[in-house]
């Protein structure tokens, strides 16, 4: 018999153990990830009276594909759209609880007696909330679609940003023992330039190779095709320095914006639901009773400081970011754990050797009872707001609350000094982006070229294919121009204003003057003047010339760069493409106030069957339909006697907070899988048709069994065959053997009037 991996056995005692504590865990009515805890805790290492895995290798490996799909799950629902959207409060919020929880962190680890090391290895890991707990929080609480949701996972990704930096500080740190802000900030602009260029790259390519794909797209094959470039994204990261879970994340936003997002999001699902099981399974592993008890005082002490310090720290960011009192804690009370990234860290501080010994596992405790505290957490934010919106004063009260709520209506966005330089410069920044991705792929094709052409031919023909490629983008660096009239006005309104959009204009030249000098010097240094010595001025001011005149060039050929705009155009129509399928685009002036959204009308739904001027969408909403579909089927802007039917995807029009009340009544779905229902009493029987049967030469439609006995008949058996569904005109014969569906009482009436059954 051959032996099977241990893997198997393991995932079999992982999997059935989950599902057990679960299943529980859902007759307790609570969140279903604290039964993956303790299924984790029961089969872990340090639980003597279960059965324990035995590759712990391949169960964390599994466990990391848990957290990429998780990442990559919140991806779907979360794009950097929206994280645009909600920019400014998230960034107010997760940087004031980074710096509160670091200073909070390494305060208390000097009154714990730790060293200088520890304390800042221990600020660092209380700063970063867990994304994956918090995300399966929300979807065992159903609060995804909550008002402060949307702030909450904008900050997590924010979260998850900063951790990266801090990794990057805390290895400097624990190299060189001291700070450097020069690494820092190189950290920085990798991160921005890696996440600009998968971001635009990913928009521009992914949605345009779905679309020629989508006519021979099933549900597996979009399913491996998700997956792949899930995991390509994750490879990607990884080779650049980042986590994996942030690359999942990425190529999550990407897809997002794809109009196969939501099919997608449902093959995915039952993927990420599994692979997350085990990763939740594995964290609940990693709890120590004997560190537990060794550490239980200075455990305590952590879990105390971080569940007030934490949230509090989250709902001051969020009132200082202009919302109010009620979203602020609804958000920061989410806050109230650490996670995998803290793990990260403090992996990071022992293979470095500059934390003890004893820190890793008193976080991962400190984690594991932060984590099971998070949906109590979660769940105290409204009790707690109102015990405290009763005891403060009036005056606290008319400055907390609502304070971004009601409709906000801008006649116009009037374009000024700021905002036109802000535009550059951002411009500017995705540009040069841009520029140096497409410089590093040309640089690798050109260095096949030079091992395989001899020069000059290959420096000749590498720096003519790398400003081929470069072109049309170092053009839009140098050249492009909208808003012309808007720049006029503004040059028109005083010297100093002309004076700096044409240094603006100065300084896009020579940036691309400079690109072109670097691409030049990199392959024709000493090719054409091999007598000139490389540091001499000449040299330099030879090659300087040979990129003003392609900078010339550039700018008169003008014209010829046209299909650029081609390039843009396809970007843009790939990033808006799902709203411009929607019926209408709403314009930006709007958006603040009024959405769309689609939901499924559910059989359940009090609105099922009813025509349109029968609900209650507009009195109590204030919302309206605006498009049905039903199947292949799209009805636009359906007239109030259009009646509704189950399934029917309807698209609403409506302020956000509205939709969100309405979504409930509309999407009435069972949480119970298998829906119970009493057992049913109707049974198949078998009557033989005797020779004083007053059924002989009756045909099927007028012996009155359907009316009479409501009884059905399945098949006639005659002569050794069977008639399968007989016709109603079919007449009785005698000895057929007649098989009938009919409940128990009716079969004994009908077979009462025969001898043989």
């Amino acid at each position: 018999m051959e032996n099977l991996p241990a893997l198997f056995s393991d995932l079999a005692l992982i999997l059935v153990t989950a599902g057990i504590t679960t299943v529980i865990f859902k007759w307790l009515k609570q969140p279903v990830v604290l039964g993956y805890i303790i299924a984790g805790f029961l089969i872990g290492p340090n639980f003597e009276w279960f059965p324990v895995i035995n590759d712990h290798t391949s169960v964390e490996t599994w466990s990391e594909i848990g957290m990429v799909f998780m990442l990559f799950g919140i991806g779907l629902e979360f794009s950097f759209k929206k994280l645009k959207k909600v920019g400014g409060t998230v960034g107010v919020t997760a940087l004031t609880e980074l710096v509160t929880m670091c200073v909070v962190g390494f305060l208390l680890g000097k009154l714990l007696g730790w060293s200088q090391m520890d304390c800042i290895f221990l600020g660092a890991m209380l700063s970063i909330s867990s994304t994956t707990i918090i995300a399966k929080a929300f979807d065992d609480m159903k609060l995804h679609r909550e008002k402060f949701s949307g702030n909450v996972i904008g900050e997590l990704v924010v979260e998850d940003l900063e951790a990266v930096l801090l990794m990057v500080i805390l290895s400097t740190l624990a190299v060189s023992k001291s700070f450097d802000g020069m690494q820092l900030v190189s950290s920085m602009m990798k991160l921005v330039f890696f996440l600009l260029v998968w971001f635009l790259g990913g928009i521009y390519l992914v949605p345009t190779v779905l679309r020629w794909a989508r006519k021979f797209m099933s549900e597996e094959t979009l399913t491996v095709f998700s997956v792949g470039l899930c995991f390509m994204m994750v490879v990607l990261a990884n080779l650049a320095g980042f986590s994996s879970a942030l690359g999942a994340f990425i190529m999550g936003s990407i897809l997002a914006e794809t109009l196969e997002a939501e099919a997608i999001h449902k093959v995915t699902t039952p993927i990420k639901n599994l692979f997350g099981a085990v990763f939740f399974v594995s964290v609940g592993m990693m709890v120590d009773p004997h560190i537990l008890v060794g550490y239980w005082w200075q455990i305590l002490v952590i879990t105390l400081v971080l569940l007030f310090f934490k949230p509090l720290s989250n709902i001051v960011g969020r009132l200082l970011a202009g919302l109010d009192l009620k979203q602020a804690m609804q958000g920061g009370m989410c806050f109230s754990q650490i996670g995998e990234f803290s793990f990260i860290i403090a992996t990071l501080g022992l293979s470095y050797g500059v934390i003890d010994d004893f820190l890793y596992p008193i976080i991962v405790s400190v984690s594991i009872i932060t984590t099971f505290l998070t949906p109590y957490s979660i769940k105290s934010a409204i009790p707690g707001y109102n015990v405290i919106v009763k005891r403060i004063p009036q005056r606290w009260k008319d400055k907390f609350s609502s304070r971004d709520s009601g409709i906000k209506v801008k006649s116009g966005k009037e374009v000024t000094m700021g905002s036109f330089l802000a535009r550059q410069l951002k411009n500017m920044v995705i540009y040069l982006a841009i520029i140096i991705a497409v410089i590093l792929i040309s640089f690798f094709i050109c260095s096949f070229i030079m091992e395989y052409v001899p020069r000059p031919w290959s420096s000749a023909i590498s720096t003519a294919l790398s400003l081929l490629l470069v072109s049309p983008f170092l053009w839009a660096m140098g050249f492009k121009h909208t808003l012309v009239n808007t720049t006029r006005k503004l040059m028109n309104v005083n010297k100093f204003n002309k004076g700096l959009i044409y240094a603006i204009f100065v300084l896009r030249f020579v940036i691309v003057a400079a690109i072109a000098y670097s691409v030049i010097q990199h392959f024709l240094n000493g090719l054409f003047w091999p007598r000139l010595n490389i540091g001499t001025p000449l040299y330099h001011w030879i090659n300087i010339a040979f990129a003003l005149i392609y900078t010339v060039l550039l700018k008169a050929l003008s014209p010829a760069m046209r299909f650029y705009k081609r390039i843009e155009d396809r970007f843009m129509d790939n990033l808006n493409k799902r709203q411009s399928m929607q019926v209408f685009t709403i314009p930006e002036i709007l958006q603040e106030n009024c959405h769309l959204q689609k939901m499924t009308l559910s059989p359940d739904s009090q609105y099922s069957g009813k025509i349109i001027k029968d609900t209650d969408f507009r009195d109590n909403y204030n919302v309206s339909v605006v498009s049905v579909e039903r199947g292949k089927q799209v009805v636009e802007l359906p007239k109030s006697d259009f009646q509704l039917f189950p399934f029917d995807k309807i698209t609403f029009v409506g302020h956000e907070d509205h939709l969100r009340l309405l979504q409930p009544k509309v999407e009435v779905f069972d949480e119970q899988l298998i829906p119970e229902r009493e057992e049913s009493e109707v049974e198949m029987y078998k009557v033989e048709v005797e020779p004083n049967s007053p059924f002989i030469g009756v045909a099927l439609m007028d012996s009155g069994l359907a009316d009479q006995y409501e009884a059905m008949v399945i098949a006639i058996e005659r002569d050794g065959q069977f008639i399968l569904n007989p016709s109603a005109r079919i007449t009785f014969q005698p000895a057929d053997l007649v098989w009938f569906v009919a409940q128990k009482e009716r079969a004994e009436v009908l077979m009462k009037m025969t001898v043989k059954y």
